[in-house]
């Protein structure tokens, strides 16, 4: 540094993309450039007894917040992002795409793109959008508008288009499924009726298990890496924290993950997507033995003679032992008897970095109702029994497990990427039945599926499409992660070449996934590239608002989200309506009037700062603790069950869905049924023997960061294969890699019926026999589109069915595959066209590998 070009820019770095705030970053710029990014001290500009720094206090010890930001190794390594080769610098056009001619879209994924002007992007855009509304209607166009992303405001990349379209009469709605929180979604909630999300409510939990907790089981998650995205490392230091304290921790879950390696006093491994075995043969062995609370059972809970008799086989004939379970779910008899009785014998909570794989299987709303009657059957609410957050969330269905301040501060006012701003659209399609909507209409489905809607949206049936609406002829993207991040995205990619799709436009920084199968690409800019307002109300340190300036010029012709669609509303006429007469500048001022701080502090102020930390609420450790409300007084803290208690046994699914035997009112071990057969159980693992588990990534987040050079040089993000290339890492136990002939680093094949996706073989005891593990959300890097990719995108190879027959959810983790050798030589003599995009073996995909032209 050194010269007067010099700046340092706030920015809050979360890689979620609602708005809703991650950690506080200081962004240093040198002579236009990003030279790195630093933690935020929050007393930089405040003295600390301004702040009011909390103080957790337990057991004789004390935990409280740092003075420093907790920004994760993703956030640090960030600026590689922005300057990735695989950034779209201009408008691109497929080249075999002509709006007047043939528009080849069984091309979409194979074809190259050429380099195009601005106007002329805007104007054949603005064509498709008039032909499509004049020829079909407005619902003909569908808006994919949700997902996962940068955090932003003004420039949300979650919806800006949504505005425009719902000016020119309307659209179809893409509803955004709960992803990471399935089985608690379409699940939990007919066990305890919490809205939202359907996990309990957090408040102070934190406080409480550090208080009162005896053994804490993380179960199917890992609190070290999943909430790097979201709220930094602040749960990992409370990890830490509880083993500071003396609280025991379990964790239960096929791999020895990051957070287990270091933290667990016991790793119980379990083969994917057989929890709910587990968690009823502790029921059996409770009940059988007496060792679980009769007392808060007969008064907090609703039909538990229903489930006492399925768990002791009265009903099936089979008895839910340990010796049974232990066959399912390759958890010994002998372990499930003695995690049975330390849970009984000990105030026990449960941990959850995120929903993860545990929760993202078929069928996967039983584990989630049986943790749920789990919990119940030992008294949930009391202190020390919770059921607890890693990733501090705020508001919303369940409140903040960690102190919070006097205000928490919301610039939602000025967000412009809210897909539902204006309420759903007459026509929406549930996210995980976009390809089948496309494939084979007409479809009908029970709920929306969208975390805002309420318990009973689960009973309403919706069709697609409406009467008096048309199916759907084009797709408008601002979030191109589908095929990388959903249920069945080789299906997807048959979807998106179908002939009924005549036109699909993407924006976005990166020329990756979904963009391939675009007929016109804008490119977007990152939040570097932007002024904005932002919040961190998830790191669990401080709450913090930010004016976030523009660190650096826009790469390339890049714009943001929400000038993008307004280029596009001023060829239509609609700019001052998409606009609202404001600029970007009085929109970010409108945030601040609504945020919540106006009062606390001037604009001029808070402009001059840069930032403001909102102080500790003095009274946080006097708010009541989880669902110790309903522990103490269920009459009087009614839960939103027919009940009001929690339900064994389900009143609305025996009301609404009296014979879905793949949700029924008592909760059951399912392994295989008309939706899936993906158990090992079923003749399917005959030809496919290893059961899948798909967690969230360790180096970047869903898709966001994979092509980071930093992070993949590390050996346990990439695994470099022979010929160069940086293969994604499929953890194989040694004994499944030495019966296939596989040894460390080998390019493998992991496939199934729905198609194959390469990986480099890792050989670590770390995964159980007879499992594999690889992180989702790898770069689709396609072979053969549709049905060998060498990302190592395992969700383009999972099942595209829901979760179940009448649930929504998507099916990501848990199903069947095979591995065997990948003969890297013969696919590139067989298909020479696709390895030769791949110029840089460091990077893999980049944009110029499909950038074709003269004009590039």
């Amino acid at each position: 540094m050194g010269n007067k070009e010099e700046k340092t820019c706030f920015k809050r770095l979360g890689l979620i993309g609602f708005g809703g705030g991650s950690n506080a970053a200081m962004v240093d710029v040198d002579n236009g450039k990003i030279i790195r990014t630093r933690p935020l001290r929050y007393d930089m500009k405040y003295k600390l007894e301004e702040l009011r720094p909390w103080e957790m206090k337990a057991r004789g010890k004390v935990f409280k917040p740092t003075t420093k930001s907790l920004l994760p190794p993703l956030s640090l390594a960030y600026k590689k992002r922005v300057y990735s080769p695989n950034r779209i610098l201009y408008p691109l056009k497929r080249i075999d795409w002509d709006p007047n001619g043939d528009r080849h879209p069984e091309n979409r994924g194979k074809s190259n793109f050429i380099r195009i002007s601005w106007e002329e992007a805007l104007g054949i855009i603005v064509s498709e959008i008039k032909r499509i509304h004049k020829q079909y209607g407005p619902y003909a166009v569908l808006c994919q508008a949700d997902g996962h992303g940068e955090e932003m405001t003004v420039h949300g990349p979650h919806g800006c288009n949504t505005m425009l379209l719902q000016l020119m009469g309307g659209y179809t709605l893409q509803v955004r499924n709960p992803d990471s929180w399935e089985g608690w979604y379409w699940g939990g909630k007919h066990a305890w009726g919490f809205e939202g999300h359907s996990k309990a409510p957090q408040t102070n939990n934190m406080l409480d298990v550090s208080k009162n907790t005896d053994l804490l089981l993380f179960w199917g998650c890992d609190p070290e890496t999943t909430p790097w995205g979201w709220g930094g490392q602040m749960a990992s230091r409370l990890c830490y924290w509880f083993t500071e304290l003396g609280i025991k921790t379990i964790y239960i879950c096929p791999d020895l993950n990051y957070g287990a390696a270091i933290h667990a006093d016991k790793w119980i491994p379990i083969k994917p997507n057989t929890d709910a075995a587990l968690h009823l043969a502790i029921a059996y062995v409770w009940i059988t033995n007496g060792t679980y609370d009769k007392q808060y059972v007969a008064t907090h809970t609703f039909g538990f003679k229903k489930f006492e008799k399925y768990v002791l086989g009265k009903d099936d004939g089979t008895p839910k032992t340990p010796k049974w379970a232990a066959v399912i779910t390759g958890v010994p008899s002998r372990i499930i008897k003695a995690l049975a009785r330390e849970w009984a014998s000990k105030r026990t909570s449960i941990a959850h970095g995120n929903g993860g794989s545990y929760i993202r299987s078929a069928y996967a709303t039983e584990p989630a109702r049986l943790e749920i009657l789990n919990l119940a059957m030992q008294g949930l609410g009391k202190p020390g029994v919770q059921q607890l957050s890693m990733i501090e969330w705020a508001g919303g269905s369940f409140s903040n497990p960690m102190p919070r301040g006097t205000i928490t501060p919301d610039t939602h006012a000025a967000y412009q990427g809210l897909s539902f701003k204006f309420g759903f659209p007459k026509q929406f399609i549930p996210k995980t039945k976009i390809h089948d909507a496309i494939l084979n209409p007409p479809l009908s489905f029970y709920g929306k599926g969208h975390i805002s809607s309420p318990l009973e949206d689960q009973f309403i049936k919706y069709t697609y499409p409406v009467a008096g609406c048309s199916e759907i002829r084009m797709i408008w993207t601002d979030t191109p992660c589908w095929t990388a991040c959903w249920n069945g995205g080789h299906r997807m990619m048959e979807a998106l070449q179908s002939p009924k799709i005549e036109f699909i436009l993407a924006q976005h920084p990166w020329l990756e996934n979904d963009c391939l199968f675009a007929d016109i690409i804008l490119p977007s800019n990152t939040k570097f590239e932007q002024e904005d307002i932002g919040v961190d109300v998830m790191s669990g340190q401080y709450d913090t608002i930010f004016y976030e300036e523009q660190c650096v010029k826009s790469v390339g012709e890049s714009k943001s989200n929400y000038e993008i669609v307004g280029m596009i509303a001023e060829k239509l006429g609609l700019l001052d309506a998409y606009t609202q007469g404001r600029s970007v500048q009085e929109w970010i001022r409108y945030g601040f009037d609504n945020s919540g701080i106006q009062k606390e502090i001037s604009w001029e102020e808070f402009r001059k700062r840069g930032y403001y930390v909102v102080p500790t609420d003095p009274g946080w450790d006097k708010l009541r603790a989880g669902m110790i409300d309903f522990y103490e007084n269920p009459g009087g803290n009614p839960l939103k069950t027919p009940s009001g208690k929690i339900e064994f046994y389900s009143q609305n699914l025996a009301k609404h869905f009296p014979d879905d035997d793949e949700r029924p009112p008592v909760p059951h071990w399912i392994p295989y049924g008309e939706s899936h057969q993906e158990s090992l159980l079923h003749e399917r693992a005959q030809k496919y023997p290893l059961l899948i588990v798909s967690n969230h990534p360790r180096w970047r987040v869903h898709v966001n960061l994979d092509d980071v050079s930093w992070l993949r040089e590390i050996s346990t993000c990439k695994i470099k294969g022979p010929d160069g290339y940086l293969y994604e890492p499929v953890w194989i136990n040694p004994i499944d890699a030495s019966n296939r002939g596989i040894k460390n680093s080998d390019v493998v094949e992991v496939f199934n019926e729905r198609g194959g996706i390469l990986g480099g073989a890792y050989l670590t005891e770390r995964i159980m026999p007879g499992v594999i593990n690889m992180d989702h959300g790898a770069r689709v890097d396609p072979i053969v589109t549709g049905k060998l990719d060498r990302g190592g995108s395992n969700n383009l190879i999972a099942p595209h069915k829901t979760t179940s027959r009448n649930a929504g959810g998507e099916v990501t983790s848990g199903f069947l595959v095979e591995v065997k050798l990948a003969n890297i030589k013969a696919l590139k003599r067989r298909y020479p066209e696709a390895f030769e995009r791949h110029y840089d073996p460091a990077t893999g995909l980049t944009m110029e590998a499909w950038v074709k032209g003269e004009n590039r």
